[in-house]
């Protein structure tokens, strides 16, 4: 009979398990993110990473499971980060209500340290939490991307790092019209895999790493070939680089004029991206790139010179660029 009792209640039991499964909280750390105990509860951080208490910094390998969100060996990390207002993590802080929030390099108006992830932050901020608000809320995840430093010559990978910092102001009961001020700071990095640095192992071929290493990184950013300031012309974000570049003539007038195409496959003499990447060019052919950084890395330029010699393909491997 009391077998019979269990199992009579195994569904209702089951039901109860599940039910505490489906609301145990989706992160594991809350993440005060510095700044004075006393206004540190305005806006928190919250990542499924386990941290230990007050730290600021998660530091992960590539692949890693448990907190590269993707748990593959891809040349980044993942990470998810949500932000929360008027938390009750800490009871030194009794301060309530947020007026406004700001991440910082999360505008694409030319700061050249602008960071998509930031902005998709910033986005989830401001269409989420429905600022000003007294009550404690949080944003849905967003993705952080951080990729290693690499590979670089002889298959070499260093880390990688990203660093969120967030400003919070209150003015909600208070009395005097005085601000509070929160600013918090939360930092990623994403170590390389001990045996992921080979490139064949981080990208589908050469054009893929071109886009990842180089375009990605350098040249679609903010006031430069993103979408936003689509400079020259020329797109040069993922999906709608290599058909604004492969035999497409330049907006540059002298280059039109020297007959040259943005990239001549086969030929880097007549190919205006990698006369660009070199530099020296006559005035009206325009400033070496990147705009505003230093000479791009020559085993990187080397990579560029390989790709258009052997025909620009968009997939493959061309021999000396993996």
């Amino acid at each position: 009979m009391e077998i019979q009792g269990i199992q009579g209640r195994l569904p209702a039991l089951v039901a109860l398990l599940v039910a505490g499964v489906l609301a145990a909280p989706a992160h594991a750390t809350t993440v005060g993110g510095g700044g004075s105990k006393k206004t540190d509860c305005l806006a928190v951080f919250e990542t499924s990473v386990v941290l230990p208490a007050n730290h600021r910094k998660v530091i992960c390998t590539d692949g890693d499971p448990a907190c590269d969100t993707d748990g593959t060996v891809d040349g980044q990390c993942t990470f998810d980060l949500s932000v929360c207002i008027n938390s009750t993590f800490d009871p030194k802080c009794a301060i309530t209500g947020v007026e406004s929030m700001f991440v910082d390099h999360s505008a694409d108006n030319g700061d050249p340290k602008f960071d998509p992830d930031f902005q998709a932050l910033q986005d989830r901020i401001e269409n989420e939490l429905d600022l000003p608000n007294a009550d404690a809320e949080c944003t849905n995840p967003t993705f952080l991307t951080v990729p290693v430093n690499g590979p670089l010559p002889g298959n070499r990978c260093r880390s990688g790092k990203k660093k969120v910092r967030l400003t919070s102001h209150s003015e909600f009961d208070i009395g005097a019209g005085k601000t509070f001020k929160d600013k918090d700071a939360m930092k990623f990095i994403c170590k390389p895999h001990e045996n992921g640095c080979d490139p064949q192992n981080l990208f589908s071929g050469t054009y893929n790493r071109i886009q990842r290493q180089i375009l990605d990184q350098n040249c679609a950013v903010s006031a430069c070939h993103d979408s936003q300031s689509f400079a020259g012309g020329l797109l040069l974000e993922t999906g709608a680089s290599y058909t604004s570049l492969v035999s497409i003539a330049p907006v540059n007038v002298a280059a039109g004029q020297l007959g040259w195409l943005r990239v001549t496959p086969g030929d880097e003499n007549t190919s205006y991206m990698h006369q660009k990447l070199l530099g020296g060019l006559d005035p009206s052919l325009g400033e070496r790139m990147p705009l505003g950084k230093g000479k791009l890395q020559s085993f990187l330029r080397e990579i560029v010179r390989l790709w258009i010699v052997a025909g620009a393909p968009e997939t493959g491997w061309v021999p000396g660029t993996d």
